[in-house]
């Protein structure tokens, strides 16, 4: 570990001396990058100079106490708290070496879609929408609808969104995977529990390096757009759909008025949706390792029982129930997102 620790700090006084090089201003690609890196570093090689102060203060502390006297029965007071601070100091660095998820810093695509359970999943879907937005609200990111099915009784069968703002997949990455309700519908008379569920796609959005798409593989169909939008909605041509030829991925817009804000929101989720195929692709072969983190992504799994009648809702990953639903269902998701990071960091940390 200090091996590596030591590489790192070498690799940031690189960084260092090569961001003071007043030629690196006019390759404005190459400086975003050697920023980018250095800003990266810092907090380890941080934390690294913390435990090398601490270390040696620790060790000149056990000499006084040799030395006799009132300044030896004070370093002797002293020596519990450096060796606390220092374990401390080691635990964090451990931390730190952690591989972090690059999409962590990312906006996302939400996708929702009603599973099983007809009319009930549905409004359960509608729900889910409204507890991500209040989530969102109190986060200050910002929400933009893609694209939705709503129902009749003011359901979704589906409903794709973006949400824009400081860290958002590091947060919501976790919900991805099926989410079971257990409650009376309100269209159920005889007052019994149903049980529905949803399922929900968290995608990262990508960067136009990571994914290019040959225009050539994409077919666009133009349509009218359909419910709540004014004027244009029904008589203007502004919903986009983009079928990806080769994958078979359909994705379409109809938010905006402009049909061309459309084709590039849904060329965001398009690249959104491959890069996710890719990369769980590639997941396969790690599938032991998967298995051990609790943000797998995988949509058949169940993640998570919102239990209506007992205003319960578990998260089945780490075996932790909160007895607050009400207000979890109006965005106060913040305590079980910090205890689904704690556990996923916790696992990977063992494994490393």
């Amino acid at each position: 570990m200090w091996e590596k620790l030591e590489q790192i700090e070498e690799r940031f006084i690189a960084l260092e001396n090569e961001l003071a090089d007043p030629e690196l201003v006019n390759d404005q690609n190459r400086f975003r990058r050697t920023v980018k890196a250095h800003a990266e570093l810092l907090e380890v090689v941080e934390g690294l100079r913390s435990h090398r102060k601490c270390e040696k203060e620790l060790q000149e502390t056990r000499g006084l106490v040799s030395t006799g006297g009132e300044l030896a029965e004070l370093a002797a007071e002293e020596i519990p708290g450096l060796e606390n601070m220092l374990a401390e100091l080691e635990k964090q660095l451990k931390q730190l070496l952690v591989p972090k998820d690059p999409h962590d810093g990312k906006n996302v695509f939400v996708e929702i879609r009603a599973g099983t359970g007809g009319d009930e999943a549905a409004l359960f879907a509608a729900d889910l929408f409204r507890m991500y937005s209040r989530w969102a609200e109190n986060q200050k990111w910002k929400v933009g609808i893609i694209d939705c099915s709503p129902t009749a009784l003011f359901g979704f069968k589906e409903i794709v969104f973006q949400v824009e703002g400081k860290e958002v997949y590091r947060n919501m990455k976790y919900e991805a995977g099926a989410h079971r309700v257990q409650r009376v519908p309100a269209t159920e008379a005889s007052g019994r529990i149903h049980t529905s569920a949803v399922t929900v796609a968290i995608m990262p959005e990508v960067d136009e390096v990571e994914v290019s798409i040959n225009p050539a593989e994409v077919r666009v169909d133009v349509f009218c757009s359909s419910g709540a939008g004014g004027q244009s909605v029904n008589t203007t041509y502004s919903a986009v759909r983009l079928t990806h030829l080769p994958s078979g991925i359909v994705v379409q817009c109809q938010d905006e008025r402009s049909q061309l804000k459309n084709k590039n929101k849904a060329m965001k989720v398009l690249k959104a949706r491959l890069q996710q195929a890719r990369e769980e692709e590639q997941s396969k072969e790690l599938a032991a390792d998967r298995k051990s983190q609790v943000g797998s992504g995988d949509r058949s799994e169940k993640i998570r029982t919102y239990n209506f009648p007992q205003n319960r809702v578990t998260d089945h990953r780490i075996g932790v129930s909160l007895y607050y639903l009400d207000a979890f269902m109006n965005g106060e998701v913040r305590e079980l997102i910090r205890k689904l990071q704690a556990a996923d960091q916790a696992a990977k940390l063992a494994q490393a």
